[in-house]
């Protein structure tokens, strides 16, 4: 993980990597908690054994924007600022799903900072170029551009 002591010292990593993120297991439980909390119930992610017959990936598969929800934890494994009080989603500017996530699949993250903007308030707003990679596969789960808003 990164530290850094304050917003003007995290703006010297514009247009560089962050530290690749540890894998994490996606479990029927978690797909299930998200198709609860999000009423996305479809029988590919939900139904284990009609999915295991019907589905052309033989198992039930995360929801898609399950992997885009996932990234605000997983850029707060790489870095830290220590001054920064309050950060929040701002948005996103592109989002792809190139590959679908089977159950028990692990997943990490690839990221690195695009852009830094000055807010007002003593805030900045951070464009992260993100990849979520999938263990043994070729083609990534999510690519997207997240967007955050941190302030001091």
């Amino acid at each position: 993980m990164l530290v850094f002591k304050n917003l003007e010292e995290f703006c010297s990593i514009k247009g560089k990597d962050l530290p690749t993120g540890e894998w994490y297991t996606i479990t029927q439980q978690m797909i299930n908690d998200f198709a609860n909390a999000t009423l996305d119930k479809q029988w590919i992610h939900v139904d284990e054994e009609r999915a295991a017959i019907e589905s052309p990936f033989k198992s039930t598969v995360a929801h898609g924007f399950m992997s885009v929800a996932m990234i605000s934890r997983m850029l707060e494994e790489a870095f830290t600022i220590k001054s920064v009080k309050m950060g929040l989603n701002y948005g996103l500017n592109k989002v792809r799903f190139p590959n679908p996530v089977p159950v028990n699949s692990e997943l990490r993250m690839l990221s690195s900072v695009k852009e830094i903007e000055p807010l007002a308030n003593n805030g900045i707003k951070v464009t992260f170029n993100c990849i979520i990679e999938i263990k043994g596969q070729d083609k990534p789960a999510c690519v997207a551009e997240f967007l955050a808003a941190l302030f001091e």
